[in-house]
Parts: structure tokens; C-alpha cells; sequence
């Protein structure tokens, strides 16, 4: 494109106008580099009026020298000196960098828009094992063997995968982890971590029944291996949102769930499988009586941005590829970079709903919103207790005794592994038979009524 037009087309994601050289034109050729190359042109005011610059024999390689010896990994850009309208100008072109990320003076930039932004740590990382082609949960974790691994959950695993039908893997745990590259040279990777460790990894999810946002009516943390914490958080949410009640014209009433169950599934699983786990944060769910949001750590990967999540076209963007891939191997989800787009297809039936993404702090926040125009909720009758096990009995029965009992003094008196016990908390508060009161330290159990023994 000729300068004439690059002026009419004014500045983008790909080009810059600069009245003079400096530090600024470098962090500018640094962003570009770092996202899909572009031209900087010297000597135009921000409006694309030329103005001209003062050059001598020599600026131009001196300027070279100076992008040169100010960037890390050394960049090299084309430049040259053209004419227009009797005003000198000066053409920079750098083409996007094929490892990254390019920085200056130990500042990272990256081009968004109009405008440069300033990477942070977990951007520059992300941006550092894109540029690789590989991704954080393929890394070993420190520390971990593989007797971290649970074999019943590898097992269950290797069954709904070759169920399925989309790959089949050998019945051998060792094998099957190998071919997938969840194990590198013997140990564990991250993914393997997050889905199989028998002591499942501390990256919470955190969710809540809210009337407003300070009163909290309920309130859970999920920390389990991914594919337990996702069945765990889709049954709290079915069990604290409301249903309508519909007639078709028959004799029975059909329910109809305030949200599409398809739809928020789908929001959770994006939530679980494309968060940043080098985050600290938790994923957070708040269920109001309107409304539900999900916020997930860690924005947008890649150069996806929240107008192309708004189409049905956009392309899919994997942080975590291992753990993605494990989650399409068993159904979980289905095409990459798909997600969104069946969510839209579920909300066409929901024409009361509003439905909003938006990259607020670290993370994602997705909602879905209630309209004044929205049928009116009837809550649904209490469904009746699963039956209680012999041993979930005994649990309930010891908590009477001592609501404040810790899951370590029950594991101690059942001869039992106290992640198991809390394993037995979260089955018998999904049952509605026990639930938590206070905080974790102060707080205590209260079981409650109607607990019908098998």
C-alpha cells in the first residue's frame, strides 16, 4: 500500500503516524512485532496530515541503530524515505517476530487496536509458549510422581474416551497418559495434575447463592480434579436457579429452567478448560435471583478478542491444550472454538435473557440476565433425598455428635483418607442432607431432617 493510502486509511491496529522519532516509535515497532507486524511513518501528525522530518545522511541507519541496540531479541525493520507533497517522511515496516516476545528496555508492548499495551507477567508468558506452539499444561510439574496420579480416575477416563468413539487409547493407564503427552519423561504434567492427581491441586471453584451482591445466602468451594469439579458446580447451579412452569396444551406441565442448561454447561466448561491456572485467582460463580455470572482467570488468549467471540466464525485459541483436548476426547465439549457459538444457538430459545461478555481486571466475567420481559419463576417442589449410604449414614451420625468434627478427625475414626471424607461432605451436601454453617475454621456442620437410611 502507498503512503497516500496509508494516510486515508489512518491509524489501526497496523499503523502508527509519529511527528518525530523516538522512545515511543520504538515501544510502537515493539508492539508490532509482538502481534501482527505494521508500519510506523515519520513525519505525519495524528490526523494523517504530513508535517515532515528533519533528516540528515545519516538518521536513517542511526535510528536503526538505536531500535536495534533498545530491543531484546534485536529487531531489524525496513526503512526508507519518501517524499510526498514536498515533505520528507520516513517509512518504518517491522513484519510480526516468529518468537516472542520482542521487548524494550525490559518493557513489553503488544499492539491492540489503536493503541500499544503494556504486557503483564502471565501476558508475557502466554505470549512466550504461543510463539513456541506449546502450552503451560504440557510442562511437568515440579515435584509430582507419578503415585500423585489416581488410577480409578485414569481408568474412568480411558473407558469414556474409547466410549466415545472419537480415539481410542490402550486400557493401560501408563500408555494411554504417554500417547496423549500428559506424562513427559516419566513425570506428570500440569494437565495430568489437574485431572487425575489423587490429592486434587488447590485451584478453587468458588461458588454462591447471592440475593444481592453483600448477602450471601449460600456459599461453596469446589476443589476438586477438573472433570468431578465440573459435574460438582453444574449440580449446584441446577440446584439453586427456578424453573417456570409451561402447558403445551396437554395435561402435564413442562418445566422450563430460568437458563438453558446447555448453555450455562457450556459456560462452565470454558470457565474449567481455557482459565489461566498460573492465576491465583478462583473461578467464581454467583447465582442471584436474576441473574448468574461465571468469571474466569486469566482474558482472552491469543489475539482473540471479544468482537470476534461475537461471531460465529472466530477462530479458537487453546491455553491449555492438553487439558482442552481431554475434555473433546470424552464429549465434554465438542469442536474447538465452538463453544460460543452453541451457547447463542441455545439462547435463541430465550429471548428473556441477556447475555454479556466482558474482560473486567485479570479475568473474564460472562452473564446471563433476566429481563423484565422474563416469564414468571415458580420454585420447583424439593425433590425428594437420594437415599443415604451405610457409610454416609455414619458420617451424618458422627457430625451430629460434633458438628465442628474436621474431615482428619472423622478420616481418624473411620480408618478412612481424609480427602475421602470430603469427598462424603460434598456427595451429602449435593444430597441435601448436610450443609456447612461459618467459615472453615469456626464454622460447623448441620445435618439436616428426613435422612432416610438404604
Amino acid at each position: 500500500m502507498n503512503i497516500e493510502n496509508l494516510l486515508k486509511t489512518g491509524e489501526s491496529q497496523t499503523i502508527e503516524f509519529k511527528k518525530s522519532f523516538g522512545r515511543e516509535t520504538i515501544e510502537t515497532l515493539v508492539a508490532f512485532a509482538n502481534a501482527q507486524g505494521g508500519t510506523v511513518l515519520i513525519g505525519v501528525a495524528d490526523d494523517g496530515t504530513p508535517c515532515g522530518v528533519s533528516v540528515g545522511k545519516e538518521t536513517l541507519n542511526e535510528w536503526l541503530g538505536q531500535i536495534k541496540s533498545a530491543t531484546s531479541p534485536s529487531i531489524i525493520p525496513d526503512i526508507e524515505l519518501v517524499t510526498l507533497h514536498d515533505q520528507p517522511i520516513v517509512r518504518i515496516h517491522i513484519n510480526e517476530y516468529p518468537v516472542k516476545p520482542v521487548n524494550t528496555k525490559g518493557r513489553y508492548f503488544k499492539r491492540i487496536a489503536t493503541s500499544n499495551h503494556q504486557l503483564s507477567l502471565s501476558e508475557i508468558t502466554d505470549l512466550y509458549l504461543q510463539s513456541l506452539q506449546i502450552s503451560w499444561d504440557a510442562h511437568e510439574a515440579p515435584g509430582a510422581s507419578l503415585d500423585a496420579l489416581s488410577p480409578d480416575k485414569i481408568e474412568k477416563f480411558i473407558a469414556q474416551v474409547n466410549q466415545s468413539g472419537r480415539f481410542m487409547l490402550d486400557p493401560s493407564p501408563l500408555l494411554a497418559l504417554e500417547k496423549l503427552k500428559l506424562i513427559s519423561q516419566g513425570k506428570p504434567t500440569w494437565a495430568a495434575m489437574l485431572l487425575f492427581a489423587d490429592e486434587p491441586l488447590r485451584h478453587h471453584i468458588h461458588i454462591g447463592r447471592f440475593k444481592t451482591s453483600s448477602i450471601i445466602i449460600d456459599d461453596r468451594q469446589i476443589t476438586d480434579t477438573l472433570f468431578k469439579a465440573v459435574e460438582q458446580a453444574m449440580k449446584y447451579i441446577i440446584a439453586n436457579i427456578r424453573v417456570a412452569f409451561a402447558f403445551d396444551g396437554s395435561l402435564q406441565r413442562k418445566e422450563r429452567f430460568s437458563y438453558p442448561l446447555a448453555a450455562l454447561r457450556e459456560v462452565l466448561l470454558n470457565t474449567v478448560v481455557h482459565r489461566d491456572y498460573t492465576n491465583p485467582s478462583d473461578i467464581q460463580i454467583k447465582v442471584f435471583d436474576n441473574s448468574i455470572t461465571f468469571f474466569s482467570p486469566g482474558k482472552l488468549y491469543g489475539d482473540l478478542t471479544l468482537a470476534e467471540l461475537e461471531t460465529d466464525s472466530y477462530s479458537s485459541h487453546l491455553r491449555n491444550k492438553l487439558i482442552a483436548e481431554a475434555f473433546y476426547l470424552t464429549k465434554n465439549i465438542e469442536k474447538y472454538g465452538s463453544g460460543f457459538v452453541r451457547i447463542r444457538k441455545e439462547l435463541a430459545e430465550y429471548p428473556d435473557l441477556r447475555f454479556r461478555i466482558e474482560e473486567v481486571g485479570s479475568g473474564l466475567l460472562v452473564s446471563f440476565e433476566l429481563t423484565e420481559d422474563a416469564p414468571p419463576i415458580t420454585p420447583r417442589s424439593p425433590p425428594d433425598h437420594p437415599p443415604i449410604t451405610e457409610l454416609e449414614q455414619k458420617i451424618l451420625e458422627l457430625l451430629q455428635k460434633n458438628p465442628k468434627a474436621s474431615s482428619r478427625e472423622l478420616a481418624d475414626l473411620l480408618s478412612m483418607r481424609s480427602d475421602t471424607i470430603k469427598e462424603y461432605f460434598g456427595r451429602l451436601k449435593a444430597k441435601g442432607v448436610l450443609r456447612r454453617e461459618g467459615s472453615a475454621r469456626s464454622g460447623q456442620w448441620i445435618v439436616l431432617q428426613n435422612v432416610e437410611k438404604r
